[in-house]
Parts: C-alpha cells; sequence; structure tokens
C-alpha cells in the first residue's frame, strides 16, 4: 500500500516576539494548503537583520513554543538555532529534506518577505525543493516581483497590521501589548523584561 506523502508548511522568522499575526498566517497556510503540518522555524541570525535581535534566540525558542502550545498542526524546529551561524532558508530546507525525504514543502511568506525573495541565497534551488505559498491580500505582489501567479500559491486571510517591530516598542512604551501576543507569552515579555527600555 502506497503511504501518502506528508505535506508540511515552512514558517520561517525572526519571530521576536511571535505574535497573532503569526498564528493566524500559519492556520490559514494550513487549512488553504491542506498541511498535515506547519513548522515554525526560529532563526538563530537572521541575514537580513543587520541589528540581529532584542531578545536572545532561547527566548525566542521559549515564546514560539508558548505561542504553539495547544495548538494541533503547528509545531516548532528548532534546527537553525541548534545549527548557530546566520540562518539561509536554503540550507534549512536542504536538512528538512533529510528529515522528511518524502515530504513535499511549503514554504510560507508574508508579502513583506517575498518582495525581498529576489535577495536571498540560492533562489533557484529554494524553489526546486519547495513550493512557495505568499499570504498577502495584494494579488499583483507575486507578479512585480518577478514571478507568474503560477510560480507562487497565493493564500488569503485577514491581514492584521501587527508587526514584532511595533509589539517590541509597545513594550518599551510600556504600553498594553495585552491580544496581540499570547497570553502566556505576554508573561513571558513581562516577567523576563524583555524590549523594556534600559
Amino acid at each position: 500500500m502506497k503511504q501518502r506523502t506528508l505535506r508540511i508548511g515552512i514558517f520561517g522568522g525572526t519571530f521576536d516576539p511571535p505574535h497573532v499575526g503569526h498564528l493566524i498566517i500559519a492556520e490559514q497556510a494550513r487549512q488553504q494548503l491542506r498541511l498535515d503540518k506547519v513548522l515554525f522555524v526560529p532563526a538563530y541570525l537572521p541575514p537580513h537583520k543587520i541589528q540581529g535581535t532584542d531578545a536572545t534566540a532561547r527566548q525566542r525558542l521559549a515564546m514560539l513554543r508558548m505561542a504553539v502550545q495547544g495548538y494541533a498542526g503547528l509545531e516548532v524546529e528548532t534546527l537553525e538555532i541548534d545549527r548557530k551561524g546566520t540562518s539561509y532558508t536554503v540550507d534549512t530546507l536542504k536538512a528538512l529534506k533529510h528529515t522528511y525525504p518524502s515530504a513535499r514543502f511549503f514554504l510560507i511568506l508574508g508579502g513583506d518577505n517575498f518582495s525581498q525573495f529576489k535577495s536571498w541565497k540560492s533562489v533557484g534551488e529554494i524553489r526546486r525543493l519547495a513550493k512557495l505559498a505568499v499570504y498577502h491580500r495584494d494579488r499583483n505582489l507575486v507578479r512585480r516581483n518577478g514571478g507568474s501567479v503560477g510560480s507562487a500559491i497565493l493564500l488569503h486571510g485577514a491581514t492584521l497590521q501587527i508587526s514584532s517591530t511595533m509589539i517590541r516598542e509597545k513594550a518599551r512604551k510600556g504600553e498594553s501589548i495585552r491580544f496581540l501576543v499570547p497570553r502566556i507569552v505576554e508573561r513571558y515579555i513581562r516577567r523576563h523584561k524583555l524590549y523594556a527600555r534600559e
């Protein structure tokens, strides 16, 4: 009897901190692409962020694990944190291919990440290893960035104006971040005084 091919979504990022927008994107991708699971892959050192991150890699990993806890089909993959160094998507996909040799991969990107995709390392190899799935309201985004609609799957759903940058700034100002991040993540941020001004 032929075994069914696993369908796995790969959702990378710094997650500094993870917020409800990340969870919404992952869940919409899981449903629309009929994925068996979505792997959140936190970067150790993201190549496009010169200044690095505010929280440590271990703190970001802890928050992400808290954020997905209890949600079926959402998991955290630690290979980039474990590997250390600069995190490149192509290397992550190659490593995951060894772990799941017969799986079909879908690389989940927000519109902002897709806009930078042409500058990523080994774009052709990434496209060979995974199908791009872009979550964005603007259906012309793919065409404007050197691709056709056929080259990427366009995911649809609510687009919340939430970003990790905004949440960090609110935390620095002592403003409420309630409902922007899962409650357990909010408590972690407050307890560890993450993003607070010195």
